[in-house]
């Protein structure tokens, strides 16, 4: 488990480093009880990132949400990115912490800071991919099961202890019902915004075909979102908000990835 500690020292210092970004989202030191792998390569970017060596902090905060998947890893790598001139790599890191917790207040202002920074809109998300935003993607999962073992059961087991069914529990059973169904829903939108990713290379070519030699349709911004459409060897075909066509696959980064 991460402990933190803040200091004025440190404050004065990531004051200096970060500039605009909201400054009271900073992991600064750690200290370790029984560390994993993912901790010590968290502690590494860390000690880099307060070292001023970002290209150094970024790969060890890389490796450890490769290894672990955390909020607070992804937060400073977003941190590390931006500070390397990587907005786009910025703001997916931050848009991947919020993929895992849609309440972290850190990753949501450096987001809002980032994007009005770079001059790029949010993803336009449909009603039901909105709504599945309001919980972490499992736990759309775990609600819609538990709803419908709820509705079931309160429908069920009176009959089968040969009771009458009360009021109370056929208004249960609705409630339940009516839930699971918003769960379908949710979960749904939780697998269409994984579609969803973000331009991460500066002046990255959308093509009309999938090959070096295609004619450019456009040129995309670092941060823009897109959604992603198919895949043909090196490339995705992707749909931007003013067009569609194919993009190198390391121009782009998926959030659910």
């Amino acid at each position: 488990m991460r402990h933190f500690q803040f200091s004025i020292s440190n404050f004065q210092f990531f004051r200096r480093r970060v500039g605009g970004l909201a400054l009271w989202m900073f992991f600064l030191a750690v200290n370790f009880a029984g560390a994993t792998p993912a901790d010590n390569l968290f502690a590494q970017g860390i000690k880099a990132y307060q070292a001023g060596q970002f290209p150094e902090a970024t790969t060890a905060f890389q490796k450890s949400a490769q290894t672990q998947p955390a909020v607070g890893t992804l937060v400073n790598l977003g941190l590390a990115e931006w500070q390397r001139g990587h907005a786009g790599a910025a703001i997916l890191a931050w848009e991947k912490a919020r993929w895992l917790d849609p309440f972290d207040a850190r990753a949501e202002a450096n987001l809002k800071f980032a994007r009005a920074v770079a001059q790029v809109d949010e993803p336009p998300l449909k009603w039901f991919e909105t709504a599945s935003t309001w919980l972490p993607p499992n736990a759309w999962v775990w609600l819609a099961g538990a709803s419908l073992w709820l509705a079931v059961g309160t429908l069920v087991l009176p009959g089968i202890f040969r009771r009458r069914k009360a009021d109370w529990q056929r208004m249960l059973a609705a409630l339940a019902l009516g839930i699971f169904l918003f769960s379908l829903t949710a979960n749904f939108g939780v697998v269409s915004r994984a579609q969803i990713g973000l331009v991460v290379e500066r002046n990255a070519t959308l093509r009309l075909t999938p090959t070096q030699t295609a004619e450019v349709i456009l040129t995309l911004t670092a941060g823009e979102p897109a959604r992603k459409l198919r895949t043909r060897g090196n490339y995705f075909f992707i749909r931007t908000a003013s067009a569609a066509g194919w993009i190198e696959q390391k121009s782009f980064g998926e959030i659910a990835r």
